[in-house]
């Protein structure tokens, strides 16, 4: 069966059109344009391939608290932040990527957040694209991606969606209605929450919450910028002369940490 094409969306992509609150001084249209439309060009394609240290400790801190929850024993044992630090191959990896990564470790095993929680859902982080969603609007159709980290269902019965994070940035609410959008769809006529969990930190945000109503303008705003974003495409398959007009740059402090800073000509 041939597979149908259909416009896609996700948070990663909405945070690539917009900055969250507080980063529009951090935020470049361009680096939308080489992750999206030059994904594919030979000096291009290796950039994207390569994991920043900030996306390996994610991975690596993530994979651990999964790690956790497939034996008691690593969370009962005294040898258990070294299993898991094994099962990750933390001696392979930076200085850097060890140290925090380890200290995750020592956290999550004093203070096991989803133990004796009933876990519908932990993803280990690294099992690719999730299926889409199929989100529909009159006669427009879009995929919807949602790379869930956990779900447990709480003793009323009502989910919470928790997405796991380390390092300092802030957290991005509109991540969460993403969830809850995707919630909708995957779990009908069930209550849901959503909130985050910094690994590193060890600190909750506040359960969000969105309404039908709120989640009927989210689902409109996606189809915008869904639409929007293949507009964007196609024009710079007519004209690549045209990237910087059609994904500007907006050089700044980002480009210290930018994986494009090597083959962008704005790159501060």
């Amino acid at each position: 069966m041939q597979t149908v094409w259909r416009p896609f969306f996700s948070y990663n992509l909405w945070s690539l059109f917009e900055p969250a609150i507080g980063q529009e001084q951090r935020h470049c249209p361009m680096k939308r344009g080489f992750l999206k439309a030059r994904a594919k060009e030979p000096e291009i394609a290796p950039l994207i391939q390569q994991e920043t240290t900030y996306q390996e400790i994610g991975l690596l801190a993530q994979q651990g608290v999964y790690e956790f929850h497939q034996d008691v024993h690593p969370l009962t044992g005294d040898d258990g932040v070294r299993q898991v630090a094994a099962i990750l191959g933390l001696e392979h990896r930076s200085q850097e990527v060890r140290d925090r990564v380890n200290q995750v470790l020592v956290n999550y095993r004093a203070n096991p957040v989803l133990l004796d929680r009933n876990i519908l859902k932990l993803s280990r982080g690294d099992e690719g694209f999730p299926q889409p969603i199929l989100l529909h609007s009159g006669n427009r159709e879009c995929n919807l991606f949602a790379a869930i980290d956990c779900i447990v269902v709480e003793p009323d019965g009502a989910l919470h969606i928790i997405d796991f994070k380390t390092g300092k940035s802030q957290f991005d609410r509109r991540q969460a209605y993403v969830y809850l959008l995707a919630a909708q769809y995957l779990y009908p006529n069930q209550e849901a929450i959503a909130s985050f969990y910094n690994l590193e930190s060890q600190t909750w945000s506040d359960p969000i919450r969105a309404s039908t109503v709120q989640l009927q303008v989210l689902e409109m705003d996606l189809f915008r910028f869904s639409q929007q974003h293949q507009d964007d495409l196609q024009r710079y398959k007519r004209k690549s002369a045209s990237f910087e007009e059609i994904f500007p740059p907006h050089p700044g402090y980002q480009c210290r940490t930018c994986q494009f800073q090597s083959v962008c000509q704005f790159a501060v």
